[in-house]
């Protein structure tokens, strides 16, 4: 669409700088020179011409986030592809600045970050639609202030665990950062080929990482988020070995059900655990006498003496607060002597794994009884680390670095 503008009135748009008037009294001289006897009318003393002007940037705002103005605003009916130049200056300066050159917006909504700001200043901006071939600039109908504060990081997480679960990881920490006022959010990261990506976001002072793999070992770091996008550094960076477990599993004594009376710890859930007491394959047998139940291991397994009364084999999401698990496995001090077996105890196993290499493995049985034709049983629960030589079954503290 065509309106008439006058050359004062270009002159006089507001938000202009004197770049601006220059570069518009430049263009009258050559309109004049090259319309001579073109001229359409003269009235009240102004000289008056068409111009096709691009339509001006509208709804323009902005807001700071995370050491940066972002600025955003949407195009006029009339847009027709031309560009905008964005300027700026702080609120003490007199002249704006030229910053940038956008060409480009998705669906009828430009954006623009500016990052080359300063804490503790307020700044100013405004937006203005280009045609290249003329120089005319249209600019939004107004400008908008921004004060940028300082970026101060919020508290560091502390005290951050994990908890190896069968294909999951699971992390806990401290929740102290959460009782400031612009908190906003922790950030979880994770290793990856010599660096850390991004894993998640939470507002609990808790997280399942369920792409975590058995057997796999991963490195964890948090950090805290407030409500202006600044990010605390890295907490102290642990290490996380998720592991097969299994709850719930059934085996019968050697003398009531000989085919159902051996165990052996399975790097997979499809692989039956529960086998024959007989089997050279068995890492223990489930044996009874008036003196209790007992495992006795077999030919590549030992077990460690001293079994820990514990509430849970693993105290993963959702445990009481009183919830006591033994996770970590000795390295030494094994036996191949039976040992007795007491529900509520937790047991460690050191055994060999399918491919000849060194693994450890945990028990815990929950019930021992009777079944309805009266064979002895116990219901029990247990975990296998699938990664040769790691004593891992536990959740731990910082031990890793970044």
């Amino acid at each position: 669409m065509k309106r008439t503008t006058t050359i004062n009135q270009a002159l006089a748009t507001p938000g202009r700088n004197p770049g601006h008037s220059r570069r518009l009294r430049g263009l009258a001289r050559g309109l004049l020179a090259a319309a001579g006897a073109l001229a359409l009318a003269a009235c009240d003393g102004q000289l008056t011409f068409l111009t096709d002007d691009p339509d001006a940037p509208r709804d323009l705002a902005a807001s700071y986030y995370n050491r940066g103005v972002d600025l955003t605003w949407r195009m006029g009916s009339r847009w027709d592809g031309e560009p905008f130049r964005v300027y700026g200056k702080r609120v003490s300066d007199i002249d704006y600045f030229f910053i940038a050159e956008i060409t480009s917006c998705i669906e009828s909504e430009c954006v623009y970050r500016d990052i080359n700001v300063r804490g503790g200043v307020n700044y100013e901006y405004y937006v203005a639609a280009v045609d290249l071939d003329s120089g005319l600039e249209t600019a939004s109908d107004h400008a908008v202030e921004v004060w940028v504060p300082e970026p101060i990081p919020p508290a560091v997480p502390e005290l951050l665990e994990t908890v190896a679960l069968d294909g999951a990881a699971y992390l806990r920490w401290d929740d102290s950062p959460a009782a400031e006022d612009d908190f906003l959010a922790y950030r979880i990261y994770a290793s990856a080929e010599g660096g850390y990506f991004f894993v998640g976001e939470t507002d609990s002072p808790g997280f399942v990482d369920f792409l975590a793999e058995n057997g796999h070992t991963t490195t964890y770091f948090v950090t805290s988020l407030d409500d202006q996008g600044h990010e605390s550094n890295g907490s102290e960076a642990v290490d996380c070995t998720p592991r097969l477990d299994y709850a719930g599993d059934i085996m019968y004594t050697h003398q009531d059900v000989p085919s159902a009376s051996g165990f052996r710890f399975q790097e997979s859930e499809d692989v039956q655990a529960v086998m024959a007491g007989d089997s050279e394959h068995r890492h223990f047998r489930l044996e009874a006498d008036p003196q209790g139940l007992w495992m006795v291991p077999g030919p590549n397994a030992r077990i460690y003496p001293e079994a820990r009364w514990t509430t849970a084999l693993k105290c993963g999401p959702g445990a009481d607060l009183d919830c006591e698990s033994w996770e970590y496995a000795p390295t030494s001090g094994y036996t191949s002597a039976r040992v007795v077996l007491d529900p509520g105890y937790t047991y460690m196993f050191r055994v060999r794994g399918d491919d000849g290499e060194v693994r450890f493995g945990a028990l815990r049985a929950t019930i021992t009884g009777l079944d309805q034709e009266g064979d002895e049983l116990i219901v029990f629960d247990w975990a296998y680390q699938t990664q040769p030589g790691n004593p891992n079954l536990n959740r731990v503290g910082g031990t890793a670095g970044k």
